[in-house]
């Protein structure tokens, strides 16, 4: 539903416009970048199915995180078919809207840097020679497709907005899944313990993440 007299300030936007048009108003694009997503979170799920099991189902979503990210940026990019064929501008603009942008644009950005933070935490657990596939998977495949996590964020301010009740969702969704990750145990498979670090690298993101969304988004208020 649309707000009656509603208004957008701005915000500040890291991707050029152009780019986020081309990617986001041409059918063709704008269905690979989905297709794209969907593959991603098929493969992030595979890295995590062998220890499902041992985590309570309702919990999938904060414990799957990466793959979670990937599905709320795909649900956000969704609301923009209806929109085809027309300005970014002229996407829809409401409060729930708002809160599926920014929550999506927190959790890629989160994860996007905390999988970069985690293996060079544990690098010597990880990094390998280039030449040998699994240890270039293992850390410059999983840093590179995790970094582009970022970049996609920021295609979302291009056509979603935020609100305050939206950014404070998010900074306390985000601050849950840090408790149930360290104090539960539900963090993402890793191959070393830890310790005090991680866990406080991790608040530290999530800060960061929610303030990088109130600098991208328009602000959606009342006229």
């Amino acid at each position: 539903m649309e707000i009656p007299g509603a208004r957008v300030l701005p915000g500040r936007r890291a991707i050029p416009e152009r780019y986020a048009r081309y990617y986001l108003e041409n059918a063709p694009s704008l269905v690979w970048l989905l297709v794209v997503n969907a593959a991603a979170i098929l493969v992030g799920i595979r890295f995590y199915v062998e220890t499902m099991p041992s985590v309570s189902t309702f919990l999938w979503p904060l414990y799957a995180d990466s793959p979670t990210a990937l599905a709320l940026v795909a649900a956000s990019l969704v609301t923009l078919l209806p929109n085809l064929g027309k300005r970014l501008d002229d996407a829809p603009q409401n409060r729930p809207l708002a809160y599926l942008h920014t929550i999506a644009f927190v959790w890629l950005v989160k994860m996007g840097l905390w999988t970069f933070v985690a293996l060079n935490l544990g690098f010597g657990d990880y990094f390998g020679p280039p030449w040998d596939p699994e240890a270039a998977w293992d850390y410059w495949g999983i840093v590179v497709t995790h970094l582009a996590f970022v970049a996609e964020a920021y295609l979302v301010p291009h056509y979603g907005t935020t609100t305050r009740g939206a950014l404070g969702a998010a900074l306390g969704l985000a601050l849950v899944n840090d408790a149930l990750d360290y104090g539960l145990g539900l963090h993402p498979p890793l191959r070393y313990d830890p310790g005090l670090l991680l866990p406080l690298a991790s608040v530290g993101l999530t800060l960061l993440a929610v303030v990088a969304a109130d600098r991208a988004f328009g602000r959606l208020g009342d006229a």
